[in-house]
């Protein structure tokens, strides 16, 4: 699972059952679906029911890729061509025109359910041979000769705690493993995704000790859940998380979510951690950059050999300089883009950094970003703290709806995130992630220096007798 779910570029097809010695097959996601769908269902069926019906392919395939269901068992591929696991796939087959096209317009939408992250795994049979819990493939033709849209389609299936996602981004898609082994003294997003993964599947599996505080510091109680993660599933319990240990963690996480199945428990933003997403180069623009700029640009506060730079989203000349000099400072290839081993390292040196620095020590300067998001549930004084600045930047903007600093982050805060967001350009998510962190930092921090005054500034105001 690679944190917020993107379309692959490739998609690689088992042509068989997964233990046998079949061929594998890669071909672009897009492709892949036309197959399924040429390969499903009919042409002649009313648009409709075509387009119904692709979204569930879409979706089904999404989830195998994003749960890693085969990779995590250790296959080398994301999908079989076999019916009685997975989607049909015929190499070599005709692709029919109208599906094709539907396809081109709809490959990178996809279902889940409501408040989750995952794509729904979304189970259909042909409703007439087989029956199943999903959709009905000749009963959504009966639906659509109704003049039912693809939607109401859809939920007449899978209920109506679904939506759909559009235009979700293209991405070259990694295996999810960060590549070097977690122990203690790791620290970062892939760290506190495992104690969260942990921390649940001790729900299932009591014998496992709860992580009391998942915060991405690999300490004394994270090795110890893991050694009994070890124990309690056969795997050498050295207390160490190699890839072996990450996988297991991942399918064990899978099953007791019921991630890969239709009625999943649903895996929500809180589960889903601050991941890499591919490597960040000049040119490149949007909230990823943002990030990476924030970052930088607190670590060159603390570190002179790193530049300071602003945060546009705009990967730069300036960026690029700064990513160099981080670089050439802690020891690693200097290219000038961020690839996996620069995006953690910069990441694992921000969150040090934030571990060092109490709220209250921060003066009259905002506070940086706490290093894991902020979304429906948090609690604390971090949440505390972005309540009380949204509260000060909506008396600003009647955009913004007004929340309470209570410390709880609840349905009101989520409105006043995406409403300051979609105000300030930014992806509008309804949680506060670092870019979303900086924006609301930076607009408070304009607000009240703007209404401070230096000894000997004339107040903005006329002064009369009385005043």
């Amino acid at each position: 699972m690679n944190g917020t779910p993107v379309i692959p570029e490739t998609i690689t097809v088992h042509l068989g059952t997964p233990s046998s010695s079949a061929e594998n097959v890669t071909v672009s996601f897009s492709d892949y679906i036309k197959n399924v769908a040429s390969s499903e269902i009919y042409p002649t069926w009313p648009e409709n029911a075509i387009r119904a019906n692709i979204y569930a392919q879409i979706s089904y395939a999404l989830n195998r890729v994003y749960t890693e269901w085969y990779r995590a068992r250790g296959y080398d591929f994301d999908i079989t061509n076999s019916t009685a696991y997975d989607q049909s796939f015929v190499k070599g087959r005709n692709i029919f025109e109208n599906i094709s096209e539907i396809v081109d317009e709809i490959f990178n939408d996809y279902i889940r359910r409501q408040g989750f992250v995952e794509p729904l795994f979304a189970t259909y049979c042909d409703g007439v041979e087989v029956s199943c819990d999903g959709l009905s493939q000749w009963g959504s033709v009966t639906l659509a000769e109704e003049g039912l849209i693809p939607y109401d389609i859809l939920i007449n299936y899978y209920g109506d705690n679904i939506e759909l996602v559009f235009d979700a981004p293209v991405q070259n898609v990694t295996e999810s493993y960060p590549g070097t082994p977690l122990r203690v003294g790791s620290s970062g997003d892939d760290v506190r995704r495992i104690q969260n993964q942990l921390n649940r599947i001790s729900k299932n599996y009591p014998l496992i000790p709860k992580i009391p505080n998942p915060t991405g510091v690999f300490g004394v109680s994270t090795e110890d859940a893991v050694r009994k993660f070890q124990q309690t599933f056969n795997l050498t319990p050295d207390g160490i998380v190699g890839k072996g240990t990450w996988y297991q963690i991942q399918e064990i996480f899978v099953a007791v979510k019921k991630l890969a199945d239709v009625d999943s428990e649903g895996q929500t933003i809180a589960d889903v951690s601050r991941q890499y997403k591919g490597t960040l180069r000049e040119g490149d623009t949007g909230e990823s950059v943002r990030a990476l700029q924030y970052y930088l640009l607190l670590i060159s506060v603390y570190n002179n050999a790193i530049p300071a730079i602003s945060i546009d989203g705009i990967f730069g000349n300036a960026t690029k300089n700064a990513v160099e000099a981080f670089q050439r400072y802690y020891g690693i290839e200097v290219t000038g883009e961020v690839d996996r081993e620069t995006w953690s390292s910069i990441s694992n040196t921000y969150l040090g950094i934030v571990e060092t620095i109490s709220p209250e020590n921060v003066g009259n300067n905002t506070v940086p970003y706490p290093g894991t998001p902020i979304v429906p549930g948090s609690q604390g004084e971090y949440v505390r703290i972005i309540q009380e600045y949204l509260l000060r930047i909506s008396e600003n903007y009647d955009e913004i709806p007004r929340v309470t600093v209570n410390g709880t982050f609840g349905e009101t805060d989520v409105e006043a995130v995406s409403a300051f967001q979609e105000l300030f350009g930014l992806e509008v998510t309804g949680f506060v992630g670092p870019a979303t962190w900086a924006a609301i930092a930076e607009e408070y921090n304009d607000l009240t220096l703007g209404e401070s005054k230096n000894e000997g500034q004339a107040p903005g105001y006329e002064l009369t007798m009385e005043g």
